[in-house]
């Protein structure tokens, strides 16, 4: 397996490798991991026609290097013949889409999502199914019904989540790049417990038709990737408006992303560090070093970092989860073991039917959920509660919107603590959510960030940092981390095999 997209696609049109010498690869790594005594667990499954379509590129690339016409077919289709890995919430047309819950675990997608459709349409090759958090509801990759997902770098610890499954088989090489999905920082946390870079777009700037959802409001595709580049490419493929869709939105300067440079004018970079991030409590030691480390790195090219002051951010984590929840109560009423999915019938009526189902096939996080968010949005609130959530919102989005008037980005960390251990707050929710500290600001505010392998902890795990920039600034955030790429390598973390 090759580490990046550049060096897969040089390889292919060479012929120094093909499609499906990359597929099978996938594959041997996978089915070895599976044996080892303490699995990954990032793949659930290989889709069976996954070596039928890396045939097929390898034929179309055999045609166009015989031809002479083999640059051509490389621009019209820049992914021809590279495999990704896709979350277990994302259609994947004839393949199961389960989101890892027992509700939806024989449920087949009878359609692409656009993301996958766009991503097929230039050449690549859906590979896998991955492992998640129970319909994306958790920050660990625990809530699963497939067991949790380890951490590549130490498999005694969490991979993050809810995307944790295509985190890892990024950064354990068993993928070039992978898809996931955000609501609250469910790309950007794990990226960051694995040591790579992820990606939350604006909202809108990937499409949501074909992505179970869990807050429509809140939910966006994202992308991880060994590099920058390996975002900015699929990124620039999947974006635009789409008609499925009517939150979707095109993405302005996506040409700057099919080859993407570094930044380079770092004098007249300002940087804004929230006040309230800074002086959070829980922030460890290590993060807090690596994040020191980071704005050094910034002011000694020349940029100028000030400390800002934004009240209304001690508020997210409250706001996201009223807004969140609640929308996830309302989107998950859907699940009823009438229309598609498990099913638990004694023959007692449909009230019944409906309480058992629900009651077998979601899991302790997912009910949690449900009873928080239909509590919130109860005849005894009358919505007030939600109604105020969105009003803290709205102001979270004007403040930010006016801080990004005199700022370029805002820094600060991805989380609070490097990955913790298997099982250590598995029953301990709010030390669960609060792991979003840092995250779900973006998400209110619509705003794009990515994570950044920055450094690791004293045990050896990866720690990230997080640029999150004005809407539709993914260019500029996407360049300041090539600069950064290009100095560091990433972290240098390597996977420790076996450990």
């Amino acid at each position: 397996m090759y580490y990046t997209i550049k060096e897969t696609v040089a390889a292919l049109k060479s012929g120094e490798t093909t499609s499906e010498k990359l597929v099978r690869s996938s594959i041997d790594t996978f089915t070895a991991d599976q044996k080892s005594e303490k699995p990954l667990n990032a793949f659930l499954e290989i889709y069976d026609d996954a070596l039928e379509a890396a045939r097929a590129a390898d034929a179309e690339i055999a045609s166009a290097r015989k031809d002479g016409t083999i640059d051509r077919l490389f621009e019209e289709k820049p992914l021809l013949g590279v495999p990704f890995a896709n979350k277990d919430n994302i259609s994947s047309k004839g393949h199961r889409l389960t989101c890892s819950s027992k509700i939806l675990e024989v449920y087949v997608a009878h359609y692409n999502a656009t993301v996958v459709a766009r991503l097929v349409e230039k050449g690549a090759i859906p590979l896998c199914r991955c492992n998640q958090d129970e319909f994306a509801m958790g920050s660990s990759t625990e809530y699963s019904i497939y067991g949790p997902t380890r951490n590549p770098i130490n498999r005694d610890y969490v991979s993050g989540g809810s995307s944790g499954g295509s985190t890892a088989a990024v950064a354990a090489n068993q993928a070039l790049f992978g898809l996931g999905t955000e609501t609250g920082g469910s790309v950007r946390l794990p990226a960051s417990y694995c040591g790579i870079y992820g990606l939350k777009p604006t909202y809108g700037v990937l499409s949501r038709w074909g992505v179970v959802a869990y807050g429509s409001s809140l939910d966006q595709v994202g992308i991880l990737g060994h590099t920058p580049e390996d975002i900015a490419l699929p990124l620039s493929l999947m974006s635009g408006v789409d008609f499925y869709d009517d939150t979707s939105a095109d993405l302005p300067d996506s040409d700057k992303l099919s080859n993407l440079s570094a930044y380079k004018d770092f004098s007249s970079l300002k940087i804004a560090v929230p006040k309230q991030f800074e002086e959070a409590k829980g922030l460890d030691g290590d993060v807090k070093k690596v994040f020191d480390d980071t704005k050094k790195w910034f002011s000694g090219k020349g940029a100028k970092i000030e400390t800002v002051d934004l009240p209304v951010l001690d508020a997210s984590i409250a706001a996201y989860y009223v807004i969140a929840l609640s929308e996830a109560a309302s989107n998950l009423s859907r699940f009823d073991g009438i229309r598609y999915g498990h099913r638990v019938d004694n023959g007692a009526g449909y009230d019944q039917l409906y309480v058992d189902t629900r009651s077998e096939g979601f899991g302790p996080e997912v009910k949690r959920r449900i009873i928080i968010g239909n509590y919130v949005l109860s005849e005894q609130f009358s919505g007030d509660t939600y109604k105020k959530g969105m009003s803290v919102r709205a102001r979270i989005q004007r403040e930010v919107a006016a801080l990004f008037e005199n700022y370029d980005i805002i820094l600060c960390p991805v989380c609070p603590t490097p990955a913790f251990k298997l099982g250590e707050k598995y029953d301990d929710p709010l030390a669960m959510y609060l792991s979003d500290l840092y995250t779900v600001f973006v998400n209110l505010a619509r705003i794009p960030s990515i994570s950044i392998p920055a450094g690791e902890s004293k045990d050896g795990l990866p720690i990230g940092i997080q640029f999150a920039g004005k809407m539709f600034s993914e260019a500029k955030i996407l360049q300041l981390a090539q600069a950064w790429e290009e100095e560091h390598k990433g972290c240098g973390i390597p996977v420790k095999e076996g450990k």
